[in-house]
């Protein structure tokens, strides 16, 4: 039902507040290029010009004139800015990448989507070893194509940032992290008290709907946006390795989720390195996706051993931890 939600607040972003500004396209220069260019650019003959030159997949992934001007304005005041010998500035709440094809963040679109095709890929494994007879099975599938879903949406942002794009990044990702507490609830609580789980599940709902609505009807609020991933990502943290403690002397896999749990949260403070782009290609945010790359195998590893465990237990009709 979540990504089902997500794509219906996909119609309703017409709404969304823009991107808060930063210190390079406050600069007068930049914005005086903008306008410049935009008036002897996008207008006219050398609009028509413009859209005839323009590489398909340009104006596939909608880069306008107007797109372009500032793109090249933005280079412009980076040029100015080094040359006085002053530190690179943001624009529009970004640092400036080169622009690969279409792709406005190059490296961070191509860590989400290798990202997700390691979720495809153990996703692929996980159907093909685990029976579907075992309790878990549709709980982690369900869970798989919720995380497919935001990183295909983190692909499509990196590639291009628009009002829509950008929502659909942040709310899915929100998703996951509420799906992950769905996941354990259900693994902790739900398979011997299937009512608690359901009655989770619908508060969690119920909670993302809330979530979604203020960002796009009152106000978006990056700095809420945080504040709340950060909490839920904390109740996600803290229940995953309750569980793990209190497993970790009759499951001999629990390792490898405790672990998973801690690299994810502890890899997440790579966003906390802010840096200009390496090459104008690697920030921070690029590192921290490339980082979580592998931890898709180990998830799936423990998932794979628990759901195979769980059955087994099931068969024998031993008491389920």
């Amino acid at each position: 039902q979540l990504p089902a939600l997500a794509a219906a607040v996909a119609l309703l972003l017409a709404t969304a507040t823009p991107a808060e500004s930063s210190q390079g396209d406050k600069e007068p220069v930049y914005r005086d290029c903008v306008k410049q260019c935009v008036r002897i650019n996008c207008t006219g003959v050398r609009l028509k010009g413009f859209e005839s030159a323009q590489p398909p997949y340009m104006a596939l992934t909608g880069w306008t004139c107007r797109d372009d001007c500032r793109y090249q304005c933005m280079w412009t005041t980076v040029g100015l800015y080094q040359s006085g010998g002053y530190r690179v500035p943001q624009f529009h709440g970004k640092w400036p990448f080169t622009r690969i094809l279409c792709f406005e963040e190059p490296a961070s679109a191509l860590a989400s989507l290798l990202n997700g095709l390691a979720c495809l890929l153990m996703l692929l494994r996980y159907r093909s070893t685990v029976p579907r007879q075992s309790p878990m099975y549709h709980t982690i599938n369900a869970f798989s194509l919720v995380s497919l879903n935001a990183w295909f949406w983190s692909t499509i942002f990196h590639t291009r940032d628009t009002y829509l794009t950008e929502k659909m990044d942040y709310f899915c990702a929100t998703a996951v992290i509420l799906y992950s507490i769905y996941l354990c609830c259900v693994r902790t609580l739900g398979l011997k008290r299937p009512e608690v789980s359901s009655m989770v599940g619908v508060l969690l709902i119920l909670l993302f709907t809330s979530h979604v609505s203020y960002l796009t009807f009152v106000s978006f609020d990056y700095g809420y946006n945080m504040l709340a991933n950060v909490s839920i990502g904390m109740v996600n943290l803290l229940w995953w390795l309750c569980w793990c403690w209190q497993n970790r002397r009759t499951l001999p896999y629990w390792w490898k989720c405790g672990l998973v749990v801690l690299l994810l949260h502890g890899l997440a403070l790579l966003e906390l390195m802010d840096f200009p782009p390496l090459l104008w290609v690697f920030d921070a945010h690029a590192v921290w996706h490339l980082s979580t790359i592998p931890v898709h195998f180990l998830f799936y590893s423990f998932l794979i051993d628990d759901s195979l465990y769980l059955l087994n237990t099931e068969k024998l009709g031993v008491k389920v931890e």
